[in-house]
C-alpha cells in the first residue's frame, strides 16, 4: 500500500530571514519593512537558504538584494514563523522562516530590487500591526522589548545598552 502526502502535510520549506532594526537615540528601536512583489505586503527581506553561506549570511544577502541593508547580522535566530508563499504556479507551498536580526548601518541608494519593492521604518508596534503573518508580529514585538534582552543575547547589543 503506497500514501500519498498531500502538499498540506509535507514539511515547511525552509527560508531565512533579516529584521531589520536602527536604535534611536532615546534607546527605542525602528524596523524597516518591505513590500512583497506581488502582493505588495509588508514583509521583512527572506528568501531560499543558499549553497555555501550559513544562514545568517544568506539573509543578510536577502537584506541587500531586496533593501540595499547593511549592517550586523546576528548568527543566532530570534525565532521561527510560517507563512504560505504563493508559487509562479499559483499553488501555495508552507514555508517556515527563521528569522535573524539585521542592526542597519547603511541602506544604499542603488541595490537589485530597487524598483521592485516599497520600504518604509516603523515604530516596533506599527511593524507588527503592519505585517499580516502573526508569527512574524511575535517577533517583532518580542525582540524590541528592551527587557527581554533578545538582541543583548545575540551580541548586537552590549550588555547594559538599550
Amino acid at each position: 500500500m503506497t500514501s500519498v502526502q498531500l502538499e498540506s502535510e509535507a514539511e515547511p520549506r525552509r527560508q531565512v530571514g533579516a529584521l531589520p532594526f536602527r536604535r534611536l537615540p532615546d534607546g527605542g528601536f525602528k524596523i524597516l519593512l518591505i513590500t512583497s512583489r506581488e502582493s505588495r505586503r509588508w514583509v521583512i527581506p527572506k528568501g531560499w537558504p543558499m549553497k555555501g553561506r550559513k544562514p545568517f549570511e544568506a539573509a543578510a544577502r536577502e537584506a541587500y538584494e531586496e533593501a540595499g541593508l547593511l549592517g550586523e547580522i546576528g548568527k543566532r535566530p530570534l525565532g521561527f514563523y510560517l507563512y504560505e508563499k504563493r508559487l509562479k504556479s499559483r499553488d501555495f507551498v508552507l514555508c517556515q522562516v527563521k528569522v535573524f536580526p539585521l542592526e542597519v548601518r547603511k541602506q544604499l541608494k542603488h541595490w537589485p530590487e530597487r524598483n521592485e519593492r516599497e520600504d518604509r521604518w516603523f515604530s516596533p508596534s506599527d511593524a507588527a500591526e503592519a505585517v499580516a503573518e502573526s508569527g512574524l508580529a511575535g517577533i517583532i514585538r518580542a525582540a524590541c522589548k528592551r527587557e527581554t534582552g533578545l538582541l543583548v543575547s545575540n551580541g548586537l547589543l552590549k550588555g547594559g545598552e538599550k
